[in-house]
């Protein structure tokens, strides 16, 4: 499954923003749009560094796919951060 959301929080002593939700579905409708290209350098790179294009695509689906799930906090003097992707 693919990333739909991400909620990204930002907090410090001082301020406090509120919860946003991007919609990542939407970074799909420039990704089609460009994947001709994206998929010629691709090509080119795999033939350049003579690594197997259907391995490197498999590897780089894996990545997309796993993110849904990922849950990143980070506190940083008084700041806190956090993404959650779903």
């Amino acid at each position: 499954m693919t990333p739909n959301v991400a909620v990204v929080e930002i907090r410090a002593s001082h301020w406090c923003m509120p919860r946003l939700w991007l919609p990542l579905f939407l970074l799909w409708i420039p990704a089609i749009v460009l994947a001709p290209f994206v998929f010629l350098i691709l090509v080119a790179a795999c033939f350049v560094f003579r690594v197997r294009l259907w391995r490197t695509i498999a590897v780089f689906w894996g990545l997309v796919c796993a993110l849904p799930g990922t849950d990143v906090r980070v506190t940083a003097e008084g700041t806190h951060v956090f993404v959650k992707i779903l």
